[in-house]
């Protein structure tokens, strides 16, 4: 550290501007526009392979099979219930 003033100046201006360029990126991080976004471009990339634009079948059937399995569980509870 130097006891020259404007080393130190330029040294606080320095430090000054990088927290600024910090404190930027978390605001773009934590936006709730982009945390959206990430999380659409993450669940695309789990039904859609990526390198070829193609859908993933296999994740698509898991997801229906659920689907198809939680609508069916609803429908034996109804019946034997009422």
């Amino acid at each position: 550290m130097s006891t020259d003033p404007s080393a130190l100046e330029a040294e606080i201006e320095a430090t000054r501007e990088r927290l600024a360029g910090t404190i930027d990126e978390l605001l773009y991080r934590a936006s709730p526009k982009t945390i959206a976004g990430r999380e659409v471009a993450t669940l695309k990339a789990h039904f859609v392979d990526p390198a070829t634009g193609q859908p993933r079948t296999d994740n698509i059937l898991k997801v229906v099979g659920g689907v198809v399995g939680v609508v069916a569980l609803f429908v034996v509870i109804r019946k034997v219930a009422g």
